[in-house]
């Protein structure tokens, strides 16, 4: 089981981006993270579902890999690797964005042709926010039954599902504790819009009609995606 520690900023003003120099102040701070495998940032992108459409994504995100808990926690504590990420000043594109925070368990499902992220990379990022009526109810059921489906769009390089655990942490930005997340990953917004637009995505919505009760909703983001790969200390 890995772990990842996710960070996105939002903000009602969508032409609110992260500028390049604090996306590499971000890259500079996490190659330092200790027991970090993998860092993955996120960008606003542009691809069309046939389903949805919830609106400008996130101004920027953040996801990081653990094999450890014990080595998210300490990234995260009072004296961790990340704690000077949330010091004011320190990201000046996002001051007026907000910060959510949340650490999940991961989960990967194999896909018939995995790739590592092009240089145009593009993930759907999809966010259930919850609660369930019956959690074990609704994992049970989605994870039976949603990635083989997802599992056949055309041209998918990854696929993750992520639950909710408990964890501790030293940051102040707001902790929210979404019910699931999900990213699938392709090789640009156009192959993901084609994906969105094939006829799995009706599979797709046709077993969305059989989830178990929730509430919540979800929202539905396409994120350009920079790999940071970052072997573990």
């Amino acid at each position: 089981m890995r772990f990842s520690y996710l960070v996105f900023f939002t903000s009602d003003d969508a032409a609110c981006r992260v500028s390049d120099d604090d996306r590499g102040r971000v890259r500079t701070l996490v190659a330092g993270v200790p027991g970090l495998e993998r860092a993955r940032l996120y960008t606003p992108e542009t691809a069309s579902d046939l389903y949805n459409d919830d609106g400008h994504p996130p101004a920027f995100g953040i996801q990081l890999y653990f094999a450890e808990l014990a080595d998210l926690e300490a990234a995260i504590g009072s004296g961790g690797v990340l704690r000077p990420l949330a010091e004011p000043g320190t990201l000046p594109s996002l001051a007026g964005a907000e910060a959510t925070q949340q650490a999940m368990a991961v989960r990967s499902f194999d896909v018939p042709e995995p790739a590592p992220p092009t240089p145009t990379a593009c993930s759907y990022v999809v966010h259930y926010p919850g609660p369930a009526k019956d959690t074990n109810a609704w994992l049970s059921h989605y994870i039976a039954h949603h990635p083989p489906i997802m599992r056949r769009f055309p041209g998918v390089r990854e696929l993750e599902i992520l639950t909710r655990i408990d964890w501790i942490d030293a940051m102040p930005w707001r902790r929210v504790q979404h019910l699931q997340r999900n990213r699938i990953l392709f090789d640009s917004p156009a192959a993901l819009e084609a994906a969105l637009h094939s006829p799995v995505r009706h599979e797709m919505r046709a077993d969305f009609s059989e989830f178990p009760p929730y509430e919540g909703g979800n929202l539905h983001y396409p994120m350009a995606t920079e790999d940071r790969p970052c072997p573990a200390a």
